[in-house]
């Protein structure tokens, strides 16, 4: 668990469930990025935890474009209850600052 892989970069956001839009507290967010090799390596992974908000805040470097991808950051999604949400996030160009929205659905029954 830990929250920041270095500067440069900081990524909020909140997660809520589609059933009743209310945040999920206590769901997990794993993040990781492409080193600037653009190479995937533990250095460059996180895994933080949403508050009773359902928010979270994520810090690293300005994600690494490679390959003829944009610069991106990829999320997954674990909360109790909800099916697991794999997405990535594109930063505007040279931004310090981002958010995203996260909405999972319920595990179906």
């Amino acid at each position: 668990m830990r929250a920041s892989i270095g500067k440069g970069h900081v990524l909020t956001g909140i997660v809520l469930s589609s059933l009743n839009c209310r945040p999920l507290r206590g769901a997990r967010v794993e993040l990781w990025q492409a080193n600037a090799r653009g190479k995937y390596v533990r250095a460059t992974s996180a895994t933080v935890l949403t508050d009773g908000s359902g928010r979270f805040r994520f810090e690293g470097p300005y994600p690494t474009a490679y390959e003829g991808a944009p610069a991106h950051i990829h999320l997954r999604i674990v909360a109790s209850g909800h099916e697991v949400l794999l997405c990535r996030y594109v930063p505007a160009r040279g931004a310090r600052r981002g958010s995203i929205r996260l909405v999972l659905e319920p595990q179906a029954v």
